[in-house]
């Protein structure tokens, strides 16, 4: 999902600053929520963010998202794809489509 440009950005972002010792899984887990929930803070009550902040903070999750998978020596592509595979299988389409309500296959 992310380039090898991305992922080796990242990487010696995190390496020049010698910030690899602090970002254990639980760590960058954690990270993950605390962005989240800023990204989320941006729609509190309704309002409409500014773009700008938005995808900056959606950039923090992501960055975080694909450090842990990095740490954890994860395909992106393959764990979002095996996900993909269980959910289409709990949650047919015939059950679904256009329902805010799932449905699971009896």
């Amino acid at each position: 999902m992310s380039s090898p440009a991305t992922l080796q950005a990242l990487r010696t972002f995190v390496a020049e600053r010698d910030w690899d010792k602090f970002h254990t899984p639980e760590n960058l887990a954690k990270s993950i929520s605390i962005e989240a929930a800023e990204l989320l803070e941006l729609y509190q009550w309704g309002q409409t963010p500014d773009q700008t902040r938005v995808e900056e903070e959606l950039a923090d999750v992501l960055t975080y998202c694909v450090h842990l998978a990095s740490r954890l020596n994860l395909d992106i592509d393959k764990i979002i794809l095996s996900k993909l595979e269980k959910t289409n299988a709990k949650y047919p389409v015939e059950l679904n489509q256009g329902e805010i309500n799932k449905s699971a296959e009896p």
